[in-house]
């Protein structure tokens, strides 16, 4: 009989342990505690309970039937303090970073890189607010803001992403039709298909020395995204713009149908509080920074 109502509770994770891996040398390395530690422990053990909790034999240790039921209250037992403490103990709660973006950059680009951007084991959780409208980032709405523009913004730190290179794209079908490299007179008779406004197709074709003139089949859409997955639908001939939208080339779905490219006027920039200092807001910054390193040069 044992003189003690508890068993020594060292020797309790010592038994689980050689029970486990099945010698007490595999044990000794799990728990980081010599051969000899681990075999004093599990013998405190038996001796508490008065009788043998395994057989000891070359290759290592096997549990008697009182060891592997004695093992199991002891799993269960461990398994329900865990719980409570899991209950009990104050969550350590993950820092959120709040980040304002509009629908379209979000989907091409930030969406997949979501995970990598939080990083792994989780160190952070990454609140999206999509929208189109321009964040308070001084009155606290969000964090960061990725802005769709020319850089100046009143009040904030603005700082490039990367440009844009633009050039048009159809369909296969439609760019078969066209032709590999079309004349910029004959894509100005198709079908144009634009977000906001027309400019950018304005600025593409006068470069190339035509006069743009709307027409009734032109399609307009709210968002970039639906801009492309109109093109992708045969609907007309889209301006991809490069390097946000280089996927839909090189997967296939989209295909360039004319040589010259000209420079987006406007760019994709990460903005900040003018005062911003948080070290974890920071941090992001810096990374989605790291990310885009590769697309401005």
């Amino acid at each position: 009989m044992h003189s003690s109502s508890l068993p020594p509770l060292d020797g309790l994770t010592a038994v689980v342990a050689a029970h486990r891996t099945g010698s007490f040398s595999a044990a000794a390395e799990s728990l980081e505690l010599t051969h000899g530690a681990v075999s004093r422990r599990v013998q405190a053990v038996e001796r508490w309970l008065g009788t043998p909790l395994f057989e000891r034999h070359g290759r290592g240790v096997r549990a008697t039937p009182a060891g592997q039921r004695f093992v199991a209250q002891v799993e269960q037992a461990l398994g329900a303090i865990r719980e409570s403490a899991d209950r009990w103990r104050p969550r350590r709660e993950l820092p959120t970073i709040r980040i304002s973006v509009v629908p379209s950059f979000a989907r091409l680009w930030l969406l997949p890189r979501l995970p990598a951007l939080q990083e792994s084991p989780l160190q952070r959780r990454i609140e999206l607010a999509i929208e189109h409208r321009v964040a308070d980032l001084a009155g606290g709405q969000c964090d960061l803001s990725v802005r769709y523009g020319k850089g100046q913004w009143r009040g904030t730190r603005a700082q490039l992403l990367f440009a844009e290179q633009l050039y048009p794209v159809a369909a296969p079908d439609l760019a078969t039709s066209l032709g590999g490299n079309a004349k910029p007179a004959r894509l100005a008779e198709q079908a144009l298909l634009h977000d906001s406004d027309t400019s950018q197709w304005r600025h593409w074709l006068a470069e190339q020395g035509v006069r743009f003139r709307a027409k009734s089949d032109d399609r307009r859409f709210e968002d970039y995204d639906l801009v492309l997955a109109a093109a992708q639908a045969g609907l007309g001939i889209a301006l991809l713009r490069s390097p946000l939208a280089d996927e839909a080339v090189a997967s296939g779905r989209l295909v360039r149908i004319a040589r010259p490219a000209i420079r987006n006027v406007a760019g994709h920039y990460l903005v900040m509080a003018a005062d911003e200092e948080r070290a974890s807001v920071l941090r992001i910054a810096d990374k989605l920074l790291s990310m885009t390193a590769g697309l401005r040069r």
